[in-house]
């Protein structure tokens, strides 16, 4: 069995070869003459023509000019008259300067002339102690047992008449101050303090009033 199967394919692949080979001859005997054939016809078609260059006429010369007719100039041209326009003057720019401002320098008030130096200091007309007297204790500090010095400085005017009275300390009680001040107010005189001249001038007058509980 093995052999009868090795000489059918061996035949199979003869009958294959020989069939190739006959189909690229007919391939390419139809090739060729195919060719061959449309060569020819193409170069049947195809006619020369021999084209032959023609010589350029002559060139006729101008004929020349009559003898007896001048030849003319040609006209003259004016330039066009050249216009001169005037320049447009200058543009004149007015400066407004605004008037100078002056500003006055304050002038500084004169200095006021020195307080006047007593030459004799103003006194007490009577006792001072009677300006003030226990009678003038207010009754709510005598019951409250409250006591203290009260200092004071009178302004005495050129009268001799008391014009003012500052504490110049507390006693710690406003009711004793203010009592304090009342009372001087009130009785307090003095003689007018002079000056170098004589003259009675307005001073002051400082002292203190001593707040003291009866007994």
């Amino acid at each position: 069995m093995a052999y009868a199967d090795h000489s059918m394919n061996s035949s199979r692949m003869a009958s294959i070869v020989i069939v190739a080979l006959i189909h690229v001859v007919l391939g390419y005997a139809f090739v060729t003459g195919l060719g061959m054939k449309y060569v020819k016809k193409a170069a049947e078609q195809l006619n020369v023509i021999d084209v032959v260059e023609e010589a350029p006429p002559p060139e006729e010369e101008p004929p020349p000019p009559p003898p007896d007719r001048p030849i003319e100039p040609p006209p003259v041209v004016a330039p066009p008259p050249i216009v001169q326009t005037p320049a447009p003057p200058p543009a004149v720019t007015i400066v407004r300067t605004p008037p100078p401002v002056f500003t006055p320098t304050p002038v500084a008030p004169p200095a006021p002339p020195p307080p006047k130096q007593a030459a004799k200091a103003a006194t007490p007309r009577g006792n001072p102690g009677s300006w003030v007297t226990p009678d003038d204790y207010p009754s709510r500090a005598l019951r409250e047992e409250r006591a203290g010095t009260t200092g004071f400085r009178l302004s005495v005017g050129a009268d001799g008449k008391v014009t003012d009275c500052q504490v110049t300390s507390s006693s710690g009680s406003n009711d004793l101050d203010t009592e304090a001040c009342k009372m001087l107010m009130r009785r307090a005189r003095f003689r007018p303090a002079e000056d170098t001249s004589g003259n009675p001038m307005a001073s002051s007058y400082s002292s203190r009033v001593v707040w003291q509980i009866p007994r």
